[in-house]
């Protein structure tokens, strides 16, 4: 980590070019690329520092501790302007992010995770007692839903949702104490699910992988489907065993059938068996039951073709990226947000995840294979 000395009393613009860390580095070529959409160059300073914060310094990342341990000298404000209230957009930033990740990691899934994160009090934007299935618990939080790139080399979510309760839809004070923009309302995470994957492919330009996601209400298992077979998208779904799957456009639903799983031990790991069944319905829709003495849940796919391991590696990538979501809680300080408004929360978001991204990419630009250049693609 590079911290800088304690700069001579001047022009804090000036003082803040005359930082030393760290021109030419890894994390400077990648906010370079990624912020070239900031109209100004002070923007894009600033979030290289606050960036290089989330990556680098230990302990709670607070906006004064960053602005210490990096600047160098109190730049709370400033910082804290940047973050809260600055009009930058976080779409390009993520957008680029996603692009060099695509690259370097040639993903095998795009994984949809729920994000909690636990608040004291209910200022926040879109905080509320609410379930959060991530928790297993109802909890006063904000759920924010994440899509993350999966490949052989590691995770790194590069999309953003922050789900509002109801609660949230006509409370016009708080509404206006977060910034909270008119359009922003309440809806059901299918609908979320689907505009984020729209943008990735249709904005973003990006080739779709497998969709994986764990765990969405049973009420809303139907039309994610059928959003998702709209869009001609692969994907595997986890769903509780009692889900209702259609067996034909006029028929009724049939319940997923519980049937036990076999476990077996080897190389003193345990290995799932599942068992297969036939599709049901439209698309050719498999179902995969999970589970030890009897099925505890259900994934259903499209990818009639699969083998058997990929699914199972698809299936076990949900869980990944839920550890990874967590690790960065503290590791790139994604739980340490201390804003209120609805701007703060994507900016601080869209900048947690470049700072875990740079932490992947640089460890596999620095593995043994030799030490590659940073190209922007």
């Amino acid at each position: 980590m590079t911290i800088a000395p304690e700069m001579a009393i001047g022009d804090p613009m000036r003082r803040l070019g005359q930082m030393r860390p760290l021109h030419g580095d890894h994390l400077s070529l990648l906010c370079d690329d990624l912020f070239s959409s900031f109209t100004r160059a002070d923007q894009r300073r600033w979030g290289e520092v606050y960036v290089r914060g989330l990556a680098n310094v230990p302990g709670r990342k607070s906006i004064r501790r960053i602005s210490q341990l990096v600047v160098g000298w109190r730049a709370d404000q400033r910082l804290q302007q940047f973050v809260n209230q600055s009009p930058w957009s976080w779409e390009p930033v993520r957008m680029r992010l996603a692009h060099q990740l695509t690259a370097q990691l040639a993903p095998v899934a795009w994984v949809v995770s729920e994000a909690v994160f636990r608040k004291n009090g209910d200022l926040s934007v879109g905080v509320a007692r609410q379930y959060a299935a991530a928790a297993g618990a109802l909890l006063n939080c904000q759920l924010g839903l994440a899509v993350a790139l999966v490949g052989p080399d590691g995770v790194c979510p590069v999309n953003w949702r922050l789900m509002l309760p109801r609660s949230w839809q006509d409370d016009r004070a708080r509404r206006a104490r977060c910034h909270l923009p008119d359009a922003e309302r309440h809806r059901p995470r299918w609908q979320h699910v689907l505009d984020a994957l729209d943008e990735m492919v249709t904005e973003w330009a990006l080739t779709p992988p497998p969709v994986v996601l764990d765990g969405l209400p049973e009420q809303e298992v139907e039309p994610l489907l059928q959003g998702l077979e709209a869009r001609g998208l692969r994907y595997l779904l986890r769903v509780p065993t009692i889900t209702p799957v259609p067996v034909g456009p006029a028929a009724r639903c049939r319940r997923l059938p519980e049937v036990g799983v076999r476990w077996t031990r080897g190389g003193g790991a345990e290995a799932m068996r599942v068992q297969l069944r036939p599709g049901h319905g439209v698309a050719g829709r498999r179902v995969v039951l999970e589970g030890r003495r009897r099925a505890q849940a259900a994934w259903l796919t499209n990818m009639a073709d699969a083998r058997l391991p990929d699914l199972i590696t698809l299936m076990r990538s949900a869980r990944t990226v839920e550890q990874e979501l967590d690790r960065m809680g503290d590791t790139c300080g994604l739980r340490h947000f201390e804003g209120r408004s609805f701007r703060g929360w994507h900016h601080h978001v869209t900048l947690a995840s470049v700072a875990h991204g740079h932490q992947l990419l640089h460890a596999l630009h620095t593995q043994q294979v030799g030490h590659r250049p940073f190209v922007a693609v």
